[in-house]
């Protein structure tokens, strides 16, 4: 992986957190191993599935210590689905994300 500031996203087959129904468990470590070494988290990692009891396999990985909201949005228009994945989104603070251009942004805190 890259030093510095990263966003990591896309389709990772894994439930972060709960049961595990797309992956693997080894899978899942490996994953929170990397996060971990690149000192991201994923905000998306406790949304809900597009399917009713699961919980997302698609995530966004941002920098330890910038506070977010993570929100999915269906992917269905008019009824009709247009893909078997649905969308999240990820806003960030502004103010924690210029501090992290500026090389500011320390580890997170418990809060």
């Amino acid at each position: 992986m890259p030093s510095g500031p990263l966003i990591w996203g896309g389709d990772w087959n894994h439930a972060l957190v709960g049961t595990e129904h797309a992956g693997s468990l080894a899978g899942r470590a490996r994953i929170d191993d990397a996060l971990s070494r690149s000192q991201l988290w994923a905000p998306t990692r406790e949304l809900p599935h597009r399917i009713p009891g699961l919980l997302s396999i698609d995530h966004i990985a941002i920098p330890e210590g910038v506070r977010a909201t993570a929100t999915r949005v269906s992917a269905d228009a008019d009824g009709v689905r247009l893909s078997d994945h649905d969308l999240y989104v990820v806003e960030c603070a502004d103010a924690e994300l210029a501090a992290l251009s500026a090389g500011d942004l320390g580890r997170p805190s418990s809060a």
